[in-house]
């Protein structure tokens, strides 16, 4: 969300919704033994209850981006086992929950490599950022590598000045405790998938995830698989899921308004077939996915009211948008 002419939160907006964004904090030492449960408690436990007080509302229609999203899962599972029902649908953007299957993440997931982070974030406090991206590079080598070393260093050309370039070069540093608990749990043993991921108390289980839910993933995203992401829907408790393919990336399949006409996207509503049967009998839509999406959230939303001012005289705003998290940059 670089710019006003592709803001995804500037699209939802101008719909007529009322929109709260929590941002991911650029971790230091001190975010040693910030886990799993802390982003639960203080970042969609708290941002639930804040949201929900602020427009009087008993529910809330939550969104999770990624990691965010696989904590989302983790939170309505834990919302499940507690009664709690302030959640009232869940949107789920190149979220992984099922890492039954590996496939290029293989070798980074084995236990040399993943004790070798172990010992990085025991002496540091954090995962730092280099190394994640330097992974995710890895699977791109090509695209992300040898040709920008080809063209820049060997070549001499500048790289080209784009939004999704520069964000792909901003970083962030991830707590030591979150990360393990990602890699060994959730990643290594597949612990959430097979209901067995212990957290605040409770024995987490996907099945759980039994909210009406959309989740929206890209066709050629090498972070996470498409196929990866349908698995795990699939394996989610709900009777009302939708599942939706988009084309291109990790990112720009997911920032594609549809003012731009770049890329379509594919739905199809029997998530009983295997990934590529319901890609072969999805219709394919030219357009973006954000109209198709908006669809499905005006059905779960309520009455619409006159429009509101951020915070309220019991949360006053923090600071102007995007807020203070997203200007800290992780050091090398």
């Amino acid at each position: 969300d670089l710019k006003p002419q592709n803001s995804l939160i500037r699209w939802i907006t101008d719909q007529g919704y009322t929109l709260f964004v929590a941002s991911w904090v650029n971790a230091d030492e001190s975010y040693r033994d910030v886990g799993l449960e802390d982003y639960i408690e203080e970042g969609y436990l708290t941002g639930i209850r804040v949201a929900r007080e602020i427009c009087g509302t008993e529910q809330v229609n939550a969104v999770g981006y990624c990691i965010a999203g696989t904590t989302l899962a983790l939170t309505l599972s834990l919302l499940k086992k507690r009664g709690d029902t302030s959640v009232k649908s869940a949107t789920f953007f190149t979220t992984l929950t099922d890492f039954s299957d590996q496939g290029e993440f293989t070798p980074f997931l084995q236990n040399d490599f993943v004790d070798g982070i172990e010992a990085e974030v025991a002496k540091t406090g954090i995962l730092k950022s280099f190394i994640m991206a330097r992974t995710f590079s890895y699977l791109r080598s090509t695209d992300l590598i040898y040709t920008p070393a080809i063209r820049h260093y060997m070549m001499g050309e500048t790289p080209p000045a784009f939004d999704l370039l520069y964000w792909n070069g901003d970083g962030a540093n991830l707590p030591g405790r979150m990360t393990m608990q990602y890699l060994r749990g959730l990643c290594q043993r597949n612990e959430f998938s097979e209901g067995r991921f212990k957290l605040l108390g409770e024995m987490l289980d996907i099945a759980d995830v039994d909210v009406p839910l959309i989740s929206i993933a890209a066709e050629g995203d090498h972070i996470a698989a498409w196929t990866d992401c349908y698995r795990g829907v699939q394996k989610m408790g709900g009777r009302s899921k939708t599942f939706v393919l988009a084309q291109s990336g990790h990112i720009a399949g997911i920032v594609n308004p549809p003012s731009k006409k770049k890329y379509g996207h594919y739905t199809h509503n029997d998530l009983s077939l295997s990934a590529p049967d319901w890609k072969a009998a999805a219709a394919f839509d030219q357009g973006s996915w954000w109209p198709t999406w908006e669809a499905w959230l005006r059905k779960r939303s309520g009455k619409l009211v006159a429009a509101r001012s951020p915070g309220d005289s019991a949360h006053p705003p923090l600071c102007p948008a995007p807020g203070e998290y997203v200007r800290a940059k992780a050091t090398a």
